[in-house]
This record gives C-alpha cells, structure tokens and sequence, in this order.
C-alpha cells in the first residue's frame, strides 16, 4: 500500500518541483537512457545509474511497483568506428562492452532493471516508427536516409527552454549536405560498406540513436509513461529529439516527468579525453572499495555538480568504515543485529521525499549512527539500540549503501576479552582490531585470513577486516576467481 506521502520532482519540463502523481498508481513506469557500449564505463555513467538505482529503490519503498526499464545501445556510430580501430567485429565489441557494463554495475550494488532491451533487438519497431513519421508528414527521404523535419513541429526546444535557432549555437547536431535544416536528425542511416545494415523499406540500413529510445519507451511502458532519466548531458539533442519524435507519432510527449542528473569533475575540471582526465570504474575499482565509489555519489543531491578526487573518495569509505563499526559495536552489545526496519525515521523519509535528497538524507543515517554509539555506551537494556540499529539497516538499505550486515542479518560479535566461546578466526579478528598499527607484511597476513572466511561464508569476521584495514590506510580489493590485493592509501593514510 502507498504511504501517505507526497513525493516531489524537479521536472526539466517544466523546470520546477512537482508534486509526483503516477498515471496508473501504484504503478510507475520509467525509462533511463543507458550506455552506448563501446568502451568501459566511467564515472559519468555510474553517476546516471546510480542516481536513477536510488529514484527506483526510493519509489518502490513508498509503495509504488515500479517498472524500469535501461535500455543499452548496441549500435552506433561510435560503436562501428571503435570496432574499425580495433579490428573486431561491432557485434563482438559491443557484447565485451555490455558485459564490462554489467559487470561494472553489479560492483555498485545496482538493482537489476525490470527489463533491458537492446536497440539490434528491435529494429523492427525503430522501422514501424520512421514508416509512421513519413506518413504524417514529420520526416523526408534523402537517398537512402531518413530524417525528421524539425520545422514541422511546434514546439521544438521546449525541453532545454531554448528557440530552435538558439540551440545550434555550440550544438552536438550532425552535419550532413542531405538535411534541409541543420536541426534535422537521423531517424534511418543508409548502409555503407562494411558496416552493420537491417533491411527497410528505403532501403539496407541502421536506425539512427534517437529512434531507439521512442521505440522500446513505447513497446515496454506505452505511449506516455511517467519518469524519463538520463544524464544532462543528454537534454540536447537526445531527448529533446525522443520527444519530437514521439509527439509527432502519437501526438503527445513520452514522459510527463524528465529527471536529469549533474555531471561529474574530476579534481575540479570537466573529465575529457583530450585532457586525460576520464576515470574509468575498473581503474578506480582497482585501488578502492566499489562501496565507497557508490557512497560518493549518493553523498551529492543527483541534481548538483560533483567532483571526483582521490581525497573524496578516501573520506566516503571512512565514513562507510564508521557505520560498519557503528553496526559491529551494535552487532556485540545485542548478540546479533535486527532485521531492518519497516519504515524509515520521519526526517530521512521528508529528505528523500523532497526530490530525492540523498545529502539531507546522510545526515539524518549519521544522526542515527551516532545516537546508536551513544546508545551502546550507555549500556541499557537494548531496545533502543535495537530500534536505531534497526533504521540504520532500512535506510542503509533504500540507498543500496552496503555495509557489514549486507550478506546476512546476523553479525558475529567477537568478545571483548581472552574469554567467553569465541572460535580461532573470531579470536583473530578480535586481536587484530584491537591493534594500534600494523606492517605491510601483517596486512598481507590478515588479508589472506579475510579470503579463508570469505571461503567459508564468514562475511561478518571479513567485513570487520576490511573496516579495520582501511582504518590502517589500506585497501582491499577482491580479485575475480578469488583471492585479494592490498594497497597501501585507504582511510588512515591521511598524514603518514
């Protein structure tokens, strides 16, 4: 059942804050542009993902049945002239590259979409949909191509709020002698040799990048369906085209909200190739805790500017190392950790409510960390540990922020002295966090002790390992096929 509660937006449409009002509650239907897969995923693509992964978690713990769907683009411009430089085939590049996607996302703890399409799986409804532009008039044949005319819609511009003679200036539109309006775009690219063709009634072809998106929208959520999301960078001219396209087809715009998010910098300067500065996830996965990148992102409203440093991404992991410590301390004092709550504290649910605030959202989870500490100190009788431990895990969980609980409720509690049943391993760990400093070498020690337990299914003790190491300045990063590398710069480094 829906909460009693008012979700609010920030729709680019309409450049203000709504109120969220479904067109079929409790369902919800949204659609988020995913990545052209043609290379490994970087910062600005976990940005996006991330951002819409909480908008989808957040909705459907208010109660709402939420389908998502992500489409991925497996063929494209960028995609045919990177298949050419490395000499494999498009097809074979673009499944590495999904795969390198997927991989990369599971590493965030993102949620499976409810459905996925690929834009080679349905060429036949991008070819239904350009035959239904030209007989009404929106599109024209040039040879072998197709295009939308721009000029034959009212309205065009309205999604970035700009005339259409405005957006050429410093624009990514696509030049071509062809067109008849510089603004016009691709709906059917006639085949050149040796790239990839489908048949279609103008002719061997490939659907032009925009089409794609106004064809599986319609086929997975309907004509109009709630929530479009995808990054800003993606206002003009993508969007702005699917909702030209879909408009001029079934005479009313796709989505009723657009949700963008804010790019990313790195160290303060827009990430470019030609400036080397483009982080891919597997580079930053290599040296740090994918937990951390995750927190990182959440830390920042999706609506704001972020900027991506070696500094930023040390502090989210010492802050995840404080709940996890926070939850290990609660863990000891109850016997074990609750299950999560049902709900949310009031003034994390009023954050998150408010446009999915993530940052308000924080504050109230280490509100609620620090009260929990308190609370263990004081020693009681547990019931108000329990019940703070109880909302850290439910908010935790909202946010797929992940922490020592995240493999199983219960949290083995090492014993505060020499005594009482503690196993070998659990002996081990407890020694261990007792330590003041550690060396290289017993780093490497306790971390081949964190790959038994992890064998074992010991999650808890190994969680408590990694927590700790990174206190020391180290980090852990498991390797595919088992097994783990330590380097030297986690959270404690500061100052060494």
């Amino acid at each position: 059942m829906i909460m009693e509660a008012t979700v609010r937006v920030y729709n680019t449409a309409t450049r203000r804050l709504e109120e969220f009002r479904p067109l079929r509650p409790p369902d919800v239907g949204m659609y988020v542009c995913g990545p052209t897969v043609y290379d490994d995923c970087h910062l600005g693509h976990a940005r996006a993902m991330v951002a819409f992964d909480v908008v989808a978690r957040w909705l459907a713990h208010r109660g709402y049945r939420v389908r998502y769907v992500r489409n991925i683009t497996d063929i494209d411009d960028k995609i045919i002239r990177r298949a050419a430089e490395t000499g494999v085939a498009p097809a074979e590049l673009a499944a590495r590259a999904a795969e390198s996607f997927h991989e990369d996302m599971r590493s965030l703890a993102l949620l499976e979409p409810s459905e996925e399409p690929r834009a080679t799986a349905h060429v036949d409804e991008m070819v239904a949909l350009v035959a239904t532009l030209l007989d009404r008039g929106f599109a024209y044949r040039a040879g072998g191509d197709v295009f939308f005319d721009v000029a034959r819609l009212d309205g065009y511009g309205s999604l970035s709020g700009r005339h259409p003679e405005d957006l050429l200036a410093g624009a990514r539109v696509e030049i071509n002698e062809r067109k008849r309006n510089p603004l016009d775009f691709a709906l059917w690219k006639a085949a050149k040799e040796g790239e990839p063709r489908w048949p279609s009634p103008w002719g061997p072809g490939r659907p032009g990048w925009h089409i794609e998106c106004s064809a599986m929208s319609a086929k997975y959520l309907g004509e109009t369906f709630d929530i479009h999301g995808g990054g800003q960078d993606l206002i003009f001219p993508h969007h702005e085209n699917e909702i030209a396209q879909s408009a001029a087809a079934t005479g009313r715009p796709p989505a009723r909200y657009w949700l963008h998010n804010a790019h990313v910098t790195v160290d303060g300067t827009k990430m470019s190739k030609s400036l080397g500065n483009v982080r891919t996830l597997k580079e930053i996965f290599a040296r740090h805790d994918p937990r951390a990148v995750r927190f990182l992102l959440v830390s920042k409203h999706y609506r704001s500017p972020m900027d991506f440093s070696e500094r930023s991404l040390l502090d989210a992991a010492a802050a995840l190392t404080r709940l996890d410590e926070c939850l290990a301390r609660a863990a000891a004092a109850l016997g074990g950790l609750p299950a999560p709550a049902a709900s949310c504290p009031p003034d994390f649910d009023a954050a998150m409510d408010d446009d999915f605030n993530t940052t308000g959202a924080l504050g109230v989870l280490f509100g609620l960390a620090h009260a929990l500490n308190a609370e263990v100190d004081a020693g009681g009788d547990g019931r108000r540990a329990g019940e703070l431990a109880a909302g850290i895990l439910r908010c935790c969980g909202v946010l797929g922020i992940e922490t020592v609980a995240r493999r199983g409720r219960e949290v083995a509690a090492a014993p505060a002295g020499g005594g009482g049943t503690a196993t070998a391993p659990e002996e081990a760990v407890r020694r261990f966090i007792a330590r003041e400093a550690v060396t290289d070498g017993e780093a490497e020690e306790i971390a081949r002790l964190r790959d038994a337990l992890r064998k074992d299914g010991r999650f808890d003790l190994a969680d408590r390992i990694r927590a700790r190491l990174l206190e020391f300045g180290y980090e852990i990063r498991d390797r595919k096929g088992g097994g783990s590398t330590v380097y030297r710069g986690g959270a404690g480094a500061a100052g060494r």
